[in-house]
């Protein structure tokens, strides 16, 4: 394939799921910048390979867009195959999407507008939709409005735990091998690393257009590869085990040995406001027990620094998991979004 400018490079890391590859790919729908647009799919050498050759190929024949297919020789998991994708593609930015999200319609072209007026950025953290088992989506907007941060710490702390999400940001390609780096690939967070750095050096931005939907109807296979085997199980959702909250902050950790800063300190407290309810949340649909070792586990590695936990913590516990979604989806439609806590 010659050499073309592209604006955006779709990132796609498959793993052994050709059905929902197959979802992904047709619901790529730009028609302003298709010439502007390249899919790249890397497939991490699954148990059926053959499968997702058939679908990827079969797409890059019938495409307007223009595909790149890559089979690993070796199983990389999830850092190894993400630095393979960057590598693989041309655009000046990469959005990743993990194979069993897709598009919501329509929305790609109205983001490429956005990012065409924002090619100061290094990194864009987006709103996205989750999709619920009856069928309706949620909006998951962290702010009513675009967002920017100059280069700083300020941006890097509001956007790293929001930044979890495989198929929520967008990041420019050049960057991302200034820092590549293999010491954390363990934990999943690749991206949580890349975005701290970035963010440290460069503007960053946040954009309040839902482009992406989690569908996650597909196993984990996290674990397959040797880097991970000693840290996640293939079949299991690595967020059911609440220890793994830890590896969040051996990222954080790690960028503050690396530069010299305390950010860790300030994300916990975030993670406190914020992420312990989804955290609970899991483990208080599996039942009270479930609930109070969570929580002591919580605790322990010092994420109850705020009134809101124990909020969290008690309205789960007496008032359950369905009556507090209800309650907190209501507060999010009527309000836009996230509360400033």
């Amino acid at each position: 394939m010659e050499n073309k400018q592209y604006l955006l490079s779709i990132c796609i890391m498959s793993y052994n799921r050709p059905e929902a590859l197959e979802r992904l790919l047709n619901s790529v729908d730009s028609q302003k910048y298709k010439d502007a647009l390249e899919i790249v799919i890397c497939e991490d050498k699954s148990p059926r390979r053959e499968e997702i050759g058939i679908v990827a190929n079969k797409y890059s024949s019938d495409s307007q867009y223009d595909v790149v297919y890559v089979e690993n020789e070796i199983n990389l998991g999830f850092g190894k195959n993400w630095r393979q994708c960057a590598h693989k593609a041309q655009g000046e930015y990469l959005l990743y999407m993990g194979d069993d999200d897709r598009f919501v319609p329509g929305a790609l072209d109205m983001f490429m507008d956005w990012l065409s007026e924002h090619k100061d950025l290094g990194y864009v953290l987006r709103t996205y939709q989750t999709l619920q088992n009856d069928g309706n989506a949620i909006v998951n907007r962290y702010y009513n409005n675009d967002k920017f941060y100059q280069p700083g710490i300020e941006g890097y702390v509001d956007f790293f735990l929001k930044s979890n999400f495989m198929s929520g940001y967008t990041i420019k390609r050049e960057y991302t091998f200034d820092y590549e780096d293999d010491a954390l690939d363990y934990t999943l967070y690749y991206q949580m690393y890349l975005m701290g750095e970035v963010c440290l050096k460069y503007p960053s931005g946040y954009c309040t257009i839902p482009i992406t939907e989690y569908v996650g109807d597909g196993l984990s296979m996290f674990g397959a590869s040797e880097s991970e085997k000693d840290y996640f199980k293939p079949g299991v959702n690595p967020a059911a085990d609440v220890r793994n909250v830890e590896k969040t902050f051996d990222v954080c950790e790690y960028i503050d040995k690396k530069h010299g800063i305390d950010s860790t300190t300030l994300i916990k407290r975030e993670f406190a406001k914020y992420n312990s309810y989804p955290t609970m949340l899991r483990c208080r649909m599996a039942g009270k027990k479930s609930l109070k070792e969570c929580r002591a586990v919580l605790k322990e590695m010092g994420l109850d620094d705020s009134k809101y936990f124990k909020i969290y913590y008690y309205g789960l516990l007496i008032l359950g998991p369905t009556l507090c979604q209800k309650i907190i989806h209501t507060y999010k439609k009527v309000h836009g979004g996230r509360p400033e806590l």
